[in-house]
């Protein structure tokens, strides 16, 4: 038993002595090198940028970000940056912009296509849905080109473009491009009409005062990254597709499942594709699938595509469950009323209390009198949280389940010519005290 115990020991103390060595060659390989401010300095000007920002200590301190504190996210950014960086330069050169600008989709998005910010800004160039359309992008509820790579990066040259147009500055295009044409102006306006980004830097956003410094910052810590000991073992590559036309409603995972390719690929091909369908298109969609594929699906297409349109159904039914889905409903506008809250609101039109939040974009449950909801009813759905069909029907029954949040007054109110003390009356119910799962007769 002894010989046994110390076997494990000597064992567990082996373990322990290799993961500390391989914890230290880590640690040596990962190690980060003491380089000085005028060092870096140098480097930076060496770049020669056509986006000239003068190196300073604001545009130090986001190196320092980039090359020390979080060098995780530059060495993730060094892995992706194959898969997207030929799109941009392309268009970079048709539209005649500054090469440096492809970094810009790693500040505003961590080159993810498929990035959605807070203010709803989406895709690797962050558009808000209005500039996304007037750059010719098309958005609906299936499909939105601003996680379209190649689509969204023209669309970004021609903003950008148009947006050097006004300011002639490179510096204050940037700025721009983060916080809008009238934030820059107002600024420019503010700081007595002196049209350099320094000069107006202080009347700028809090956030566009950092975003310039920290492109350049970006660029530096990319084009310098071997030189700071900053290295990706394993690149990722863009992967050779081909495009097929299609005209009907096709379901991907359908799809995927009859021509062999595997969903997620044809997810990471065509991340424009939100809701896992591409809808009925006269002029037709151009679905990219892998190059290799291309010969399979040809010799099977017509099969491959009716059974992906024969999905339809199954894709309805899972669309009209996804949380905050107004696929197939009928938009409502209800003013709120003094008393109301979001349970009752829900109940009454028979819709999930997470998707009434949804809509109109509620965190908690506050709610003022006389603000608009917007409620979307349609079909049956699926309550997977109760496990209950919640849009059905109510029982012709007499009797009320309390929930949560429910007063009197809200069930009084539920109810056509049910009043206060009548609900009272009809459970012996001396004070106004009720507890959800308490059954209540109505009538």
């Amino acid at each position: 038993m002894r010989r046994t115990l110390n076997i494990l020991l000597i064992s567990f103390l082996s373990f322990q002595c290799f993961a500390q060595e391989e914890k230290a060659l880590y640690e040596i390989y990962d190690y980060t090198p003491d380089i000085s401010y005028q060092e870096i300095e140098k480097r930076y000007n060496d770049l020669e940028l056509t986006i000239d920002i003068a190196f300073n200590d604001r545009v130090k301190a986001f190196v320092n970000y980039f090359t020390v504190r979080d060098r995780d996210y530059t060495r993730e950014m060094l892995r992706r940056k194959e898969v997207y960086f030929s799109i941009f330069e392309k268009y970079l050169k048709e539209y005649n912009l500054p090469q440096e600008l492809k970094y810009l989709p790693i500040i505003e998005a961590g080159l993810n296509p498929k990035a959605v910010s807070g203010p709803r800004a989406v895709g690797l160039w962050q558009f808000m849905a209005a500039t996304g359309k007037e750059r010719g992008l098309k958005i609906d509820w299936y499909i939105d080109e601003r996680m379209d790579p190649e689509k969204s990066t023209e669309a970004a040259c021609k903003y950008i473009e148009w947006l050097y147009g006004i300011f002639k500055d490179w510096k204050l295009t940037l700025a721009a491009y983060n916080s809008g044409i009238g934030n820059v102006k107002r600024a420019i306006r503010r700081a007595g009409y002196k049209n350099d980004f320094w000069s107006i830097y202080r009347y700028l956003p809090r956030e566009t005062r950092s975003y310039v410094p920290q492109f350049a910052a970006i660029v530096y810590a990319m084009e310098y990254a071997d030189v700071h000991n900053i290295y990706t073992e394993e690149e990722l590559y863009p992967v050779d597709f081909e495009t097929v036309k299609t005209t009907n409603f096709v379901y991907l995972k359908a799809f995927a499942q009859e021509s062999g390719i595997p969903l997620k690929t044809l997810e990471e091909l065509n991340p424009e594709i939100k809701k896992g369908a591409i809808p009925e298109r006269k002029q037709g969609f151009d679905l990219k699938i892998p190059k290799s594929a291309k010969d399979d699906f040809l010799k099977n297409e017509v099969n491959i595509l009716a059974k992906a349109e024969e999905g339809k159904k199954e894709f309805e039914k899972m669309a009209r469950n996804m949380p905050g889905s107004t696929f197939g409903k009928e938009k409502v506008v209800y003013r709120v009323r003094s008393g109301d809250v979001l349970g009752t609101i829900a109940r009454k039109h028979r819709v999930r209390l997470q998707d009434l939040k949804a809509w109109n974009k509620i965190r908690g449950s506050l709610i003022r009198v006389g603000q608009k909801l917007n409620i979307y009813t349609g079909p049956d759905f699926y309550d997977g949280a109760s496990a209950k069909l919640i849009n059905q029907p109510l029982p012709d029954s007499k009797i009320h389940v309390v929930q949560p949040g429910d007063t009197l007054w809200d069930i009084s109110r539920m109810y056509k010519g049910l009043s206060i003390g009548k609900i009272k009356e009809l459970n012996k119910i001396r004070g106004s005290s009720i507890k959800p799962g308490m059954k209540l007769r109505i009538g």
